[in-house]
This record gives structure tokens, sequence and C-alpha cells, in this order.
């Protein structure tokens, strides 16, 4: 055999070889495909249940932060010796510290990667500042506390946010961040009924008002489950225990987010928190969800005046009140099929808009008269706007998903900066408007609409840089098909 051969031989019998350590079956580790989908719904299920305590964290994180305005109903403003704007101050200085420390604590929570830690422990305090909240005894007191209670409040929403988007794939986080938001709807009326309980049969209990006990139970009730959060949240894919899962299921977990985006979710992919931060910040397209989700927050303000506007039909206190709560049940069922469909066909823009579209119209519809069944069917139209608004939440996740650091900043930057549309809006509705609310609704129509041009601007982009990379893609027809932005 000549030398030539033989190095023929020798290269042959390396590339079988090499050949024969490659699998080209990324599913053969886990049984083959059928074993692995099977392997994969049992991950999600398990998932679904430890992730679904964040809905009754956030229906906690909701009723401790309005509790105030039960409070007021049953003598907070006179124990606390309250006058001209210090409650509405009371209100509002939550935000300052909500909107300050989102960012950081999203941070933070990646840098250490113990959100079974960090959040439950951030609930914990946010309970403690609500007892306290019942204990103070003037203005300043009060204010502190309610201070305080935004500053720890914030790592929870951008925090779960980040959470999800770390375990669930893009067309699977849409549905799981419509169930989590619902907790926010259903907490209006579940704080309500527990606040209208403690209200009504704690009165003068050893001594203390109505309105402490309130503070006290629901602060209490907070850091109960706060404590039993600790073993029920799962931390990262990476870092996170795994007396839950399986070794296999571990392995599936951080494959399945490898394969979502292209690359790996963890430290090969990793940058400092700092960097993360200039990285989101360098990025218009932060801002630019920032902006659009500000204008629907704004356009959104009906929320807090619901009813006050359902009192414009002319009915009592009771009626006004149990006609309020329809309109957010067809709201939380339309946001979860929404965001599904979202999910399944992989489309976010239209989704996201379509709602705000619908209640435009019932905005215009509110302006045009004051029928009873027109402007209750308006009520409608504009709680579900709603259902738009969760699958912006799921578009920002997805439209920033490498490096770690910098989502982490970015969906904690949108949300934050999209509070000042909460500030903003308290002053859309005020009563010397009413009733018919002619300039209240017509700002509605105009932040509503700013947000659909600012996103129509999103996708037109998104969609340009897919075609680019399938151009690359086109170039390179080795390299397999990586990530691509949902728009």
């Amino acid at each position: 055999m000549s030398s030539s051969d033989a190095e023929s031989l020798k290269g042959a019998e390396v590339k079988v070889a090499i050949d024969s350590l490659v699998d080209p079956d990324p599913d053969t580790e886990f049984g083959g495909r059928e074993a692995r989908q099977r392997l994969e719904r049992k991950l999600l299920r398990k998932l679904d249940l430890r992730m679904s305590i964040l809905v009754v964290i956030y229906i906690l994180n909701y009723v401790d932060r309005n509790n105030a305005g039960a409070a007021r109903l049953r003598g907070l403003e006179s124990d606390l010796h309250l006058t001209g704007q210090d409650f509405p101050t009371l209100l509002s200085i939550l935000y300052v510290g909500y909107i300050l420390m989102q960012i950081p604590s999203n941070m933070v929570l990646n840098y250490l990667g113990k959100p079974s830690l960090q959040l439950p422990i951030c609930m914990m305090l946010w309970g403690m500042m609500s007892v306290l909240t019942g204990v103070t005894k003037n203005f300043i007191g009060a204010l502190l506390t309610r201070f305080f209670l935004g500053f720890v409040e914030a790592a929870f929403f951008p925090g779960a946010l980040f959470l999800l988007s770390k375990w669930y794939k893009r067309n699977e986080l849409g549905m799981r961040v419509a169930i989590l938001y619902c907790g926010n709807i259903i907490s209006n009326a579940f704080g309500s009924l527990l606040a209208s309980g403690i209200l009504d049969g704690m009165n003068g209990k050893l001594g203390h008002a109505a309105w402490r006990w309130l503070f006290y139970i629901e602060g209490t009730l907070t850091i109960f489950v706060a404590f039993c959060a600790i073993f029920i949240l799962p931390d990262f894919p990476a870092t996170t225990r795994r007396r839950w899962l399986s070794e296999e299921e571990s392995r599936l977990a951080m494959r399945r987010m490898e394969e979502d985006a292209g690359v790996g979710d963890e430290s090969e992919t990793e940058v400092t928190a700092w960097q993360g931060f200039v990285f989101a910040m360098k990025d218009w397209k932060v801002w630019c969800m920032a902006l659009a989700m500000t204008s629907q927050v704004i356009s959104l303000s009906f929320n807090a005046y619901f009813p006050t506007l359902s009192a414009t039909m002319g009915f009592n206190t009771t009626v006004t009140l149990l006609l309020c709560a329809p309109p957010f049940a067809w709201t939380a069922f339309e946001a979860f099929v929404v965001a599904r469909h979202s999910d399944k066909v992989g489309e976010r823009f239209w989704h996201c808009n379509i709602p705000f579209m619908v209640g435009i119209v019932g905005f215009i519809i509110a302006i045009s008269t004051l029928d009873i069944a027109a402007r209750y069917v308006s009520l409608f139209l504009m709680a579900q706007c709603y259902g738009g608004f969760v699958v912006l939440y799921t578009w920002v996740s997805n439209t920033f998903p490498r490096p770690p650091a910098k989502r982490a900043v970015a969906v904690a930057f949108v949300n934050a900066f999209s509070q000042l549309g909460n500030v903003a809006g308290s002053y859309v509705w005020p009563s010397t408007w009413g009733p018919t609310y002619t300039n209240s609704y017509a700002i509605c129509i105009s932040t509503a609409g700013f947000s659909i041009v600012l996103l129509a601007i999103m996708k037109i982009h998104l969609e340009s840089l897919n075609r680019k990379m399938d151009e690359q893609q086109e170039a390179d027809k080795e390299k397999e098909k990586g990530f691509r932005y949902l728009s």
C-alpha cells in the first residue's frame, strides 16, 4: 500500500470516528422524538404548577398596593390627620420607589440567578411595609411606608416576566404572561371582597380601627405566601435546585432555550450586569417599546376610574359597582385567548393592536352618546384593550433575547418607564370633564393611536432584520436557521 493510500485510509477512519461522535438527531439523548415530546409535556406540567404561585403573588401585590383606597373609607384620613393633597400624595409616592428599583432589581436577579429567594424575600418585605402602614400615626409615617412599599414591590413583576422568559419558549410565553397578568384583573374583585369582610368585621377588635386591621391581615397573608413561595418557585434552568427535576428534564430545559434562540441562554452568552444595562440603553428598540407601552398605559387610565364611568349610566352605588365586574371578567377570558392564539401563530403586532383598535371604537361610542346600553357596551370595548396590553409584555421579552443581562434590563426598563403613564393618567379624568369626559376619551384615543404607530415601526424593523438573517443563511447553506424575531 502506498503512503498516499495509507494517508487516505487513515483520513477516512478519522472521519468515521468523528461522525460516530456527532449525533445527527438532537433528540437521541432523550430517547427519540416521541420520548422527548412526552418528557417535554411532563416538564411543562411541572413548570406550570410551580409558576402558578406567581398569579397568587401578583394578586397580593396589587391588593397591598391598592388597600389604601379601601382604608380611606373607614377612617384612615381622619386618624392620620390627612388634609388637602396628602392622600393623593400617599398614592403617588409608591411609584417613585417602584420606578427607581425595577432595573437594579432585575440586574441583581440575573446576576444571582436565585428568583426563588429574591422574589419571596422582597415579598416578605412589602408584606412588612403593609403591616407597618397599619401602625403609623401620622402622614410622614404613612408616606415612608408607602414609598418603601413601592421600593420592594418593584422587584416582582419585571422579575416574574424575566423568570418566565428563562423557562418558556417564544411560542409558549404569551399564554403564561396572560395568565400572570390575569392576577392583576382578578385582584380588583378579590381585593374588594377581602377588604369588605375585614372592614365590616374587625372594627374595634383589640382596640384597633378596622382600617388598621386591613393592613395587618393583608400584610401577614402576604408574608405567609412569600414563605411558601421559597419552596415552590424555581430558579433559572442552569441554577435551579434539581430536587423537582430529573437530570434528563434539566438538560431538556436548557436545550429548549438553546434551540429557541439559536444559542445558549446561560454563561456562554453572558455579559456583566453593567454591560447588559449599556446594551439595553443603546438599543433604540428598547426606547420604542417603552414609549409604546407608556402610551398604552395612559390610554388604559380609565381603569382607575371605571366605577366613575359606570356611574354615568345613572344607577345607584351598588348596581354601579356590580356592573364593573362583567367587563373585566370578559377581559380576563379574552386576554387568555388572544395571548394563546398569538403564541400559536407566532405573531405579535396584530394581536397587540387589534384590541386597542376595538378600544378606540369604544372611546368614540362613549363620546358620541349618553345612551345607557351603548355606554355599557363601550365599557366592554374599552376593558378588552388589556388583551392587547398582555401581548405587548410578551413581545418585549421576545424582542430582546440575548444576552440575558440585556433582556433583564430591557424588560425592567420598559415596565418601569411605562409607570410614568400611571402618573400622567391620574390627571386625565378630572371630575370637571364629566359626565361625558369627552376630553379624557380624546386623550385615550390619541395615546392608543400613537402606540399603534410606534409598534408598526417596530414591526417593519423586525421584519427587515429577519429578511437580512434569511439572506445571510442563503449565503451560508451549511448554517442552520437560528433565532428569528416575532413581529
